[in-house]
């Protein structure tokens, strides 16, 4: 199993799995973090855009999200202040130059991401910006990785992510190998990587011999980015959070630490959204767990398509709807 949607995309994109005996199967996991985003998150976010000088800064994979009744790519369209920025640095700019208006920048993906929203947090706090402020969405992968395994979700190896790797560095990965004896290999991107991380997990299983490897290594360092893990410390604590397909994960979502608690969205805002209105024939979840291919949902390639998502493994880049789309035939 993949649990990068990078990964997911570069293998459907070069036709990895063709060239696979029929022995091996690959699975997409939780690795898209648009995907495993609670509903509840984007319905939030539309109610504060809703609020008079409120200004939701966004990556733009968030922008065609369904929520439960709106988006907010059609919230903008209404004329709500929504903007894409490329950096939480950029959304602190906005909150720089504009100081009679409250910026919300919506914190999402996994280790990649949230050392940006940490040095962002930080530099608000050292400069005082009080007008900016973080709606949190960002989640750790290794407890999500030995849920699968708890769920009895039949996974014979993982092929770890490359880009949080280079942050984390290789560690958190130890736990899955010796409790659970599921071999982990950290790939890169390119289908030669791809295709030697198979091969590597493909040994240890020839060999019994399940342990962790890294192909990636003219990027991954075994001790990871330390100053984005500095950051990522000071700034954030762990916290209970909620993924798509799987519910509550202990201590798997990153929540800011009592220091910077006034930049919490959620403190500053009282944030108050009915119950998430769900699609009911949506598969998401149990394509986000490998229990299904997206070619097993009713909807795909009828009502769900990327110019009409139903749900969001459909409207990201990286989700694994939108990538059996573009590259594999009906």
């Amino acid at each position: 199993m993949e649990v990068c949607g990078g990964h997911t995309m570069a293998i459907q994109k070069f036709g990895i799995p063709s060239l696979l005996p029929q022995n091996i199967e690959l699975l997409s996991g939780p690795g898209c973090p648009v995907c495993v985003t609670d509903k509840w998150f984007i319905d939030k976010a539309i109610a504060l855009s809703q609020l008079p000088d409120v200004i939701i800064t966004t990556f733009g994979d968030l922008i065609r999200v369904p929520g439960s009744y709106s988006t907010l790519e059609n919230e903008k369209a209404k004329g709500n202040d929504i903007r894409i920025v490329y950096s939480p640095l950029d959304a602190l700019s906005i909150a720089l130059r504009d100081p009679s208006k409250k910026i919300v920048f919506l914190g999402i993906g996994f280790e990649t991401t949230s050392p940006a929203s940490a040095v962002a947090i930080a530099e608000a706090y050292k400069n005082n910006i009080s007008n900016f402020s973080l709606l949190s969405a960002h989640k750790i992968m290794p407890p999500a990785m030995k849920a699968l395994i708890h769920e009895g979700i039949k996974i014979d190896g993982y092929i770890c992510p490359g880009h949080v790797s280079v942050i984390t560095g290789t560690n958190m990965y130890v736990d899955i190998v010796d409790k659970f004896s599921v071999g982990c290999v950290i790939a890169g991107f390119e289908p030669t990587d791809l295709l030697h991380t198979i091969l590597m997990l493909v040994n240890q299983i020839e060999t019994s011999d399940p342990k962790l490897e890294t192909q990636y290594r003219r990027a991954v360092k075994p001790e990871g980015n330390i100053k984005a893990k500095k950051f990522l410390d000071e700034v954030f604590e762990l916290k209970d959070e909620w993924w798509r397909g799987f519910g509550i994960i202990p201590q798997s979502g990153f929540i800011l630490t009592k220091k910077y608690k006034a930049f919490d969205t959620e403190k500053q805002f009282d944030i108050s959204v009915p119950q998430p209105k769900e699609e009911k024939a949506c598969i998401c979840g149990e394509i986000l767990k490998g229990l299904k291919t997206p070619h097993d949902c009713i909807l795909f390639r009828k009502k769900c398509h990327p110019a009409n998502p139903v749900g969001a493994c459909m409207v990201s880049s990286e989700g694994a709807c939108q990538a059996y789309f573009k590259y594999q035939q009906e």
